[in-house]
This record gives structure tokens, C-alpha cells and sequence, in this order.
């Protein structure tokens, strides 16, 4: 069986996991890396163990053996990186955000559509099993009508004024930083475990650390380094710690979700609950094999990950037997292979990985969002 070459630009703190999920299936080749100089390529090429780099992703793309494209640089290079990677002619798998505003998305929707590529934009929290088998409860009518939905997104990477990271400039990231980056991921999993659409939003941003301390040298995301004090340089922010956004539903359904990256003790704790007109489902990515089902007459339950007890929608994002826990990476590896037996012809057009569409949805969301933080008001999602 021949192997679909691959590609990788970007290699920090997300581009490794991409390697991995990649290299655990079996018909990819991670062929080469990019990065943003020659010797830093180099130096992650040996790493990784990675034959080709580049200290150009433009020389990637030039490589005619390269079918696929996965983009893992800061959020203000991804609009660029992809529409070149678009126009030579490779599928991409992009990081999100897509880009950093909703017109550059809507070019990549529309060139990928014009050149027949396949895209993806990497919400790869719908790859845990249990996400899948929730979406499946609501679709069979077990959790009745979605009445209200409530859930969070909290993480303590930058609890400290200490702590920094290319995300806390909006000229890298974007002009939010909380929301797109992890209210993505929550807004995304929700709408596509209910099939509701959010139709009206109302938002509250906080900035804790108004003044953080930038190191003046390179940290990587999560390092958790601790440098002298003479090491950092006082630095303004002007980006969001918290949210928390009320939403309204297609179906009329309430919602309410909260995004804090200064959460002490919350390491990276997605969790949601749906509240249903015959129970409640709820899940957190802290403890992703279990769900906890909630009743009025009857006992409550917990649902563990086992093959033998979801349903058939389910199966395919299991490889393991109940008890051998499946976990964050496996989400890469889980997406990956829907997306890449799509690629191959082995998987029909039914495939629901997420698409440069979403992409779009999500930056649609985002910049919704800080249009109601700034205005004080709810706000229709265009």
C-alpha cells in the first residue's frame, strides 16, 4: 500500500502532536517540516526524526511528492500558509483559528471549494469517543429536547503575570485570545453534539493581568518556565483572561459558557452539560471515559468508554477495550484517520470531520462575541 506523504509547517508545541496522531496511522509518512529558520528546522528535523526540513515553507509546498499539508504556525500565518498550500495543490489540515478574521476565512472556503481539496480545521475535541456517542444520544432522541446547555473551558497556563506566550499579542494571535482559542474548540464541540445553532449572544471579557512580564528569551507554550527578573520586559495586554457568553438557540434553548486561562488547579478542563427534557448528559476532557447521565425519577448514572456499551456511531473512534483509557493524543490520531480514509476514497462523503466551513463558523462566532463585549448588548450571529 502506498503512503500518503505528508507535510508538517510548524513545529511547537501543537506540530509534535500532529506528528504523532499522524505516524500512528498506517498509511501516512510525516516526508518533511518547515519552520521558521534553517537551523531551527534542523534542529526539530533531528528531534523528530524527519529526513527533509525547510527553513521556507514555501519549499515544502514546492515538493511534488507532498499530497497534504498540515498548518501549525501562529494563528496570523495560517490564512497565508493555507491559501498558498491550496493553490499548489495539496490537501490541508489547518490548526484554528482558520484566520484571524472572518473575510480571510471565507477566501479559503472558497478557494478550497474551487480547486476540489480536501480541508480541516483541527476541533479535534470532537474526536474523544464519548463526544461521538453523545452526539448520537441526542440524534436517537435519548436526551429529549436540548432545554438549556452550560459549560466551561479553563485552563492555568497563564495564571502568573510571569507566564507568556505568543498568544497574548493580538499582531500573532488575533484580537481575542480566550475566546478564539478555547471557546473555539467549546463552541464548536456544542453545536456539533446538539445540532443547534447559536443564533444570539450576549458577552463579558475580563483581563486579569493587565501588565504581564515578557521573557527575553523564547518560552514555548505550557514550558512553565521560571526566568531572573532581569529577564523580563513589563508588557501591556489588551486581550481577554475570562469570558463568560449567554447564548440563544435555533431550537430556543438557553446557554451559558465560561472561558478563564487563569483558572488555579484547571490544567485544560473542557466540560459541558446538556439539560434535556428526558435527562441530562455531561462530560468533561479532564475525565473523557465517563459521562455522568442525570435523571428525575431513577437513579443517575455514569456511562463509562467501553466498546460493548455505545452506540455503533461510536465504534469507530474506539481501538481500545473498556478500562484501557483513551485520551487528548488519541484525538489527533481519531481525527486524522477520518480525515485521511476520506482522502484515500475509503470513507464516503458522509465524513463529518470539521471543515474549512466551520472554520469560518467559529471565527463568525469569535468576532460576534467581541462585537458584544464591546457594545454591552446581545448581538444576532450574522
Amino acid at each position: 500500500m502506498s503512503k500518503i506523504k505528508v507535510g508538517v509547517i510548524g513545529t511547537g508545541f501543537i506540530g509534535p502532536a500532529h506528528i504523532e496522531g499522524l505516524r500512528r496511522l498506517g498509511n501516512i509518512e510525516v516526508a518533511a517540516l518547515a519552520e521558521s529558520s534553517e537551523e531551527l528546522a534542523k534542529s526539530k528535523a533531528k528531534l523528530l526524526g524527519i529526513e527533509e526540513c525547510y527553513g521556507d515553507y514555501k519549499e515544502l509546498l514546492k515538493k511534488k511528492d507532498i499530497q497534504s499539508v498540515h498548518i501549525c504556525s501562529p494563528n496570523y500565518l495560517h490564512f497565508q500558509m493555507a491559501k498558498e498550500s491550496l493553490e499548489a495543490g495539496k490537501h490541508t489540515i489547518c490548526e484554528k483559528p482558520l484566520a484571524i478574521s472572518a473575510a480571510e476565512a471565507e477566501e479559503l472556503v472558497d478557494l478550497a471549494d474551487k480547486k476540489g481539496l480536501v480541508n480541516a480545521v483541527n476541533f479535534n475535541i470532537r474526536y474523544y469517543p464519548l463526544s461521538r456517542q453523545i452526539r448520537t444520544m441526542v440524534e436517537k432522541g435519548d436526551v429529549g429536547d436540548i432545554l438549556a446547555i452550560q459549560g466551561s473551558y479553563l485552563q492555568d497556563w497563564l495564571f502568573y503575570a510571569t507566564d507568556y506566550n505568543w498568544r497574548l499579542e493580538p499582531g500573532q494571535s488575533g484580537k481575542s485570545r480566550a475566546i478564539a482559542d478555547i471557546g473555539s474548540h467549546w463552541m464548536d464541540l456544542i453545536e456539533y453534539i446538539t445540532g443547534l445553532k447559536i443564533q444570539e449572544l450576549c458577552a463579558d471579557f475580563a483581563t486579569f493581568h493587565k501588565i504581564r512580564k515578557k521573557p527575553l528569551k523564547p518560552v514555548e507554550t505550557y514550558a512553565g518556565k521560571v526566568l531572573q527578573p532581569e529577564d523580563y520586559e513589563d508588557m501591556p495586554i489588551d486581550t481577554e483572561d475570562y469570558a463568560t457568553v449567554l447564548f440563544r438557540f435555533k431550537n430556543d434553548a438557553r446557554g451559558v459558557m465560561t472561558v478563564n486561562q487563569v483558572a488555579a488547579g484547571r490544567k485544560n478542563r473542557l466540560c459541558f452539560e446538556l439539560n434535556g427534557s428526558k435527562k441530562s448528559v455531561a462530560w468533561e476532557s479532564e475525565a473523557p471515559n465517563q459521562i455522568w447521565i442525570g435523571r428525575r425519577d431513577g437513579n443517575n448514572e455514569i456511562m463509562m468508554r467501553d466498546p460493548s456499551l455505545v452506540y455503533p456511531e461510536t465504534m469507530p473512534l474506539i481501538d481500545y477495550p473498556g478500562g484501557h483509557n483513551e485520551g487528548f493524543p488519541d484525538t489527533f490520531k481519531q481525527m486524522f484517520k477520518e480525515v485521511y480514509s476520506y482522502i484515500s476514497g475509503e470513507q464516503s462523503a458522509s465524513a463529518c470531520f470539521p471543515t474549512f466551513k466551520d472554520g469560518l463558523r467559529e471565527i463568525v462566532l469569535c468576532e460576534t462575541i467581541m462585537e458584544s463585549n464591546k457594545n454591552r448588548t446581545w448581538i444576532k450571529v450574522k
